[in-house]
């Protein structure tokens, strides 16, 4: 039996379909959303909870000639639903499929990349002034959820839309939830507009009213913009958007098509910045998605009927920081964890319970984070900052302002180092080493295995500077190892023995070059050396050193981005000490790692197959 999705292949299609359909639409375009998220898995509660949205954006404006930029982009898939791509959503998030966030080169209809928060008002904004510019006629509008605007970019350019007297508009998209609930101040200001309901009614009624008054002078229209604003602060009392310069329309209910058209086709005759808001549920129209939408954010495959996960879940290094820290925090009482709207995902869950007043959420916002740890660590306490790698890209300034300059005594563990998979360039942690290593006073660390990181904690809360430690998304690798000595400060180790080649490894990496050294071994009689270095920052020259001036060859394995990674400092210590040898470094080169399931990108670019095969050709 056909659907009402059937006949809707790009969104002029829309423009042809009742109210009624539309809304048949929406369930059809819910069952789809199911379907490939429980095989793929993916970014479930969010797209739920703009279905309507998505369909009312697409049946007012002319997409691809008037632009739509998605915060983060994680709720994009209805928007590729409506726009061409329903047939290659069964690859969604595959190896070589289309991307689960927005890509310019996928799609006319994705006119700018995003997967990180707080970024679409910035980039609607520069949209809108080039269109003024070049003279050009097309609407730009934003989609941006209630959490990313806890993030300062977003209020940077809030600040300067509303100033500006700019054609834009700005669809806030307030379900209460960021990944985990939202936190502060935002938040508690826009749960006060919710509850304002009947100030949309009366706003349109006054207009209403004023537009039957004969055209008489301004005096009349300035007395008539003041008695409309002073009814607007009976109902709000802090009219933050309307204070900043926009027209705010709303709240209006996110899942009601026909509000939502006739509230975004009202925007279109505003001269001058709208912000729209509309109400959603996050995991709207299923039971578990909407009962548990921290759970669905991003999940894997799971079984419809039951909702519950088809993979295993089996231990992982977020598990067991989590657990470790919650350990070490019930016999250091300055022990402090802080999370950036990730407390499940970086698995301070427990933490939070156990220790409530010592436990602090910031919301989306890295930078705040930075400069916060660093005030607790002047004042004496000892933060443990968790956050994924690639959102620490974010602190950048804070990381050499706020902590490395006065050598702060700050722990931040990095989640999520390396390959993630299948959320693509904007979310791969393989650029971590590269923009920390050359920031002076750091000290960072890779454990090869989770005794080694539990290890590599208790150090680092005794440790007097600021320390990084970096891991990877998932479980440790197959090879077994002897317990793991005591960290010392700029101290690796040698995990096996060798004369003819050495493999400097860390993190992760490690477990790849053991497999290395067992297969050249057995299969063509080479002996490797294999070096746990332990710290990217600072290196154990001794140690490295003096292996590779008696084995007279060495490679590097690294996962992450080549340039200013592990294997360019050892290039760097083997020049400074006129050793005349050749180093293979391998890694990312100078790429971003598009999407894919973390065992495919690794087999792509730095499998074991290539890397023997470069060692036998090259040496």
């Amino acid at each position: 039996m056909d659907t009402v999705l059937d006949r809707v292949n790009k969104p002029e299609d829309l423009k042809k379909l009742s109210i009624k359909e539309k809304k048949q639409l929406a369930e059809d375009i819910r069952n789809m959303l199911l379907q490939v998220v429980s095989k793929n898995g993916g970014h479930l509660s969010s797209n739920l909870g703009v279905v309507e949205l998505t369909v009312a954006l697409h049946s007012v404006f002319s997409t691809p000639k008037d632009k739509i930029v998605w915060d983060v982009g994680h709720q994009s898939y209805v928007h590729k639903i409506l726009t061409g791509r329903k047939k290659e959503m069964e690859s969604l998030r595959k190896f070589g499929g289309i991307a689960g966030f927005p890509k310019v080169n996928e799609s006319e209809y994705d006119c700018f990349n995003t997967g990180h928060s707080s970024t679409s008002i910035s980039v609607a904004m520069g949209m809108a002034r080039a269109r003024d510019l070049l003279n050009e006629d097309y609407r730009v509008v934003a989609v941006i959820g209630d959490g990313s605007l806890t993030g300062g970019m977003a209020l940077e350019a809030l600040n300067d839309v509303g100033a500006s007297n700019t054609n834009v508009t700005i669809i806030l998209n307030d379900n209460e939830m960021s990944i985990s609930k939202n936190v502060g101040g935002i938040p508690l200001l826009l749960s006060k507009v919710r509850t304002r309901k009947g100030y949309t009614k009366t706003n349109k009624k006054i207009k209403d009213f004023t537009t039957k008054i004969p055209l008489i002078g301004k005096p009349i229209v300035k007395l008539v913009q003041k008695i409309k604003r002073g009814i607007k602060q009976l109902f709000i009392q802090n009219m933050y958007f309307e204070d900043i310069g926009f027209t705010y329309l709303g709240p209006v209910d996110g899942h009601n098509i026909e509000d939502l058209e006739s509230i975004l086709k009202r925007s279109i005759e505003i001269d001058g910045p709208v912000l729209i808001h509309a109400i959603t549920k996050k995991g709207k129209g299923y039971k578990y998605a909407e009962e548990n939408p921290d759970k669905f954010h991003g999940a894997s495959s799971f079984n419809i009927e039951t909702g519950k996960s088809i993979k295993k879940k089996s231990k992982d290094y977020s598990k067991v920081f989590g657990d470790k820290l919650v350990e070490i925090a019930e016999k250091n009482k300055k022990v402090i964890a802080i999370t950036a709207a990730m407390k499940d995902g970086t698995g301070l869950t427990e933490f939070a319970e156990k220790f409530p007043d010592r436990f602090f959420d910031v919301g989306i916002a890295e930078q705040h984070a930075v400069g916060l740890i660093g005030g607790m660590a002047r004042a004496g306490l000892k933060p443990v900052f968790a956050v994924y790698s690639s959102f620490l890209q974010r602190s950048y300034d804070q990381m050499i302002h706020d902590i490395a300059i006065q050598k702060l005594p700050v722990v931040i563990c990095l989640d999520r180092a390396g390959i993630v998979g299948n959320d693509g360039e904007t979310h791969q942690g393989i650029f971590d080493i590269s923009f920390l290593s050359g920031i002076p006073n750091l000290t960072i660390l890779a454990p090869k295995d989770f005794k080694e990181f539990e290890k590599m904690l208790e150090y680092a809360v005794e440790f007097d500077g600021p320390i990084i430690i970096r891991y990877p998304r998932g479980g440790q690798g197959k090879v077994i190892y002897q317990s793991s000595e005591n960290i010392e400060f700029s101290k690796g180790e040698i995990l096996r023995k060798g004369k003819d080649l050495t493999i400097v490894s860390i993190g992760k990496m490690v477990n790849k070059a053991m497999e290395i050294a067992d297969t050249l071994e057995k299969t063509h009689n080479i002996s490797s050396e294999v070096i746990n270095a332990r710290f990217a920052k600072p290196l154990d020259e001794e140690l490295i050193l003096k292996s590779i001036k008696e084995n007279k060859k060495a490679i590097t394995i690294e996962d992450g981005i080549l340039k200013g990674g592990l294997g360019d400092e050892v290039i760097k210590l083997c020049n400074k000490n006129n050793l005349n040898v050749k180093v293979q470094t391998f890694g990312y080169d100078d790429c971003f790692i598009e999407h894919g399931s973390v065992e495919e990108l690794e087999n792509k670019y730095i499998s074991n197959e290539m890397i023997i095969g470069k060692i036998l050709r090259e040496f």
